[in-house]
């Protein structure tokens, strides 16, 4: 070769490396512009891009064409932002923590990918594990599921009654079963057995959902269940995703230290509300101000399914026996109820035969009530995390939704923090709201912790509503209200088992 031709095959070198160089670059720009627009915050190594349709996830990830079709036919036309940055990374193999608002599509984020690794049925056990905080949502993710494998034959399952699930995937089932979906405390029942009634060694995903909530500490938290669990999923190929609504300092930090090479996803702002929910705050004045304000609202008329919640179970049943007499269909959820009635009344709530449902904590986590259009918030949220959690049940996938939260004087230590969380989304609140000092951290968790003792909503005898009780329970009764009276604190205990 002449140094002439020499030169010339340089130049034409130097001249496709920079035409590779510019093609990546601009590759680039358009990656970070499609984040941008749909506020994708993505922080890791050797991140995937997003997809923005699920004919593109189909094209380049095989995914199983009935699955897509599955997708279609539930009314999904394209990935919302979570879904398109989530899928990937799940698709190759890696573990995160994502955050994205309320309503914006987490449980199919997750489920799709799952479906997608483990291709078809095989008499292997479980596969598949996902932990979600109550039984109402486990519920929620393993119809989702059913929905999306239809016509492919992965076998979901629930556990329902303890007793019926040893004998079901005890060591000796035939192990036709691929994917679990369940609480926390009904899957330890069945680790604790000797041996134990279920075994989760061959489990390659694991899915912890509302992953902030599963990781707290004492009564109403996961923390050491969790933790149990971790250790049967013994699996050298196992994969651990997280996702929640709401951010926790507690979780990323176990996140860095435990998971590999861990890709943290976060839509908006980190412990946002949604945008599409119209949000007021309305004084009140004092507890008795709450019923005015509430049977206001019923006169002015209102669009249901309405959803209304309260601190504690007491409040719920009272605030029950005011509303039933206002000529709307009205019920009650909480965790004392059992699991028949709660069933039931989910169930008749989604078809229309209630019209305004009053809960506790126990519905403010992930519950997907189709077109929830006003939520009322007749107890004033303990912190922030929990009002975002309430509010999430309305403005879903897109729609449009309202919150009203009520508050008094008593409130006034929580007001800046929720206020600040309106704000961001948007909507108007006074000047002066923003403006009260913080409180300090021990005090917020106090908070938290154990709302402010408020008065009765009672405003009828005790006796015309309540059934007769035995003397046991009277006496137990008693003890507790000296107890709760003795401490200055009203408190709820949620068991979700």
């Amino acid at each position: 070769m002449s140094s002439q031709d020499m030169v010339k095959d340089l130049k034409k070198k130097s001249k496709d490396k920079l035409s590779l160089k510019t093609l990546k670059q601009l590759h680039h720009e358009k990656v970070n512009q499609i984040r941008h627009q749909n506020r994708i915050n993505v922080h890791g190594t050797d991140i995937p891009d997003p997809v923005s349709s699920f004919e593109e996830l189909q094209k380049e990830y095989d995914l199983d064409p009935r699955v897509i079709q599955n997708i279609k036919a539930a009314g999904f036309q394209t990935p919302t932002p979570i879904q398109m940055q989530a899928i990937p990374l799940m698709m190759h193999k890696r573990e995160i923590l994502a955050c994205a608002p309320t309503g914006s599509g987490k449980t199919m984020a997750f489920c799709l990918p799952l479906l997608a690794h483990l291709r078809q049925p095989l008499n292997k056990g479980f596969r598949a594990l996902i932990i979600s905080p109550t039984r109402e949502l486990a519920t929620q993710t393993h119809r989702e599921l059913l929905k999306l494998s239809e016509g492919v034959g992965f076998r979901v399952h629930m556990i329902n009654k303890g007793v019926n699930a040893v004998k079901k995937y005890g060591p000796k089932s035939a192990k036709k079963f691929d994917i679990l979906v369940t609480t926390p405390n009904r899957l330890i029942y069945l680790l604790n057995q000797d041996p134990p009634a279920i075994n989760l060694s061959g489990v390659e995903w694991l899915v912890v959902d509302e992953s902030d909530k599963l990781f707290e500490d004492g009564k109403s938290g996961f923390r050491e269940q969790l933790a149990t669990i971790f250790l049967a999923c013994s699996s050298p190929k196992i994969r651990r995703v997280l996702f929640s609504a709401t951010f926790a300092t507690d979780v990323e930090q176990w996140c860095k230290l435990n998971l590999d090479s861990l890709v943290s996803v976060n839509i908006g702002p980190r412990n946002s509300a949604v945008e599409t929910v119209e949000q007021q705050l309305l004084f009140v004045g004092s507890e008795n101000g709450k019923l005015l304000a509430m049977r206001n609202l019923i006169k002015q008329g209102f669009l249901p399914p309405v959803l209304v919640f309260v601190q504690s179970i007491d409040r719920a049943r009272e605030l029950f026996h005011e509303l039933v007499y206002e000529g709307i269909n009205v019920d009650v959820i909480h965790a004392d109820r059992t699991q028949q009635q709660r069933d039931n009344v989910v169930s008749s709530f989604r078809s229309g035969k209630i019209w305004v449902l009053i809960c506790t904590a126990l519905l403010a986590r992930g519950i997907d009530f189709k077109g929830v259009n006003l939520v009322i918030n007749y107890d004033f949220p303990t912190s922030a995390v929990e009002y975002i959690h309430r509010i999430g049940r309305t403005g879903r996938a897109g729609h449009k939704g309202k919150a009203i939260t009520f508050f008094t004087e008593d409130d006034k230590p929580l007001l800046r923090s929720i206020a600040t969380v309106i704000k961001r989304a948007g909507c108007p609140v006074p000047d002066y709201m923003i403006g009260f000092e913080k409180i300090q951290r021990k005090l917020k968790r106090q908070l938290a912790k154990h709302p402010p003792r408020r008065s009765t909503i009672r405003t009828t005898p005790r006796f015309l509503f309540e059934k007769k009780l035995g003397k046991g329970k009277r006496k137990k009764r008693k003890a507790a209200a000296k107890e709760a009276k003795a401490k200055g604190e009203a408190t709820e205990v949620i068991s979700n088992s």
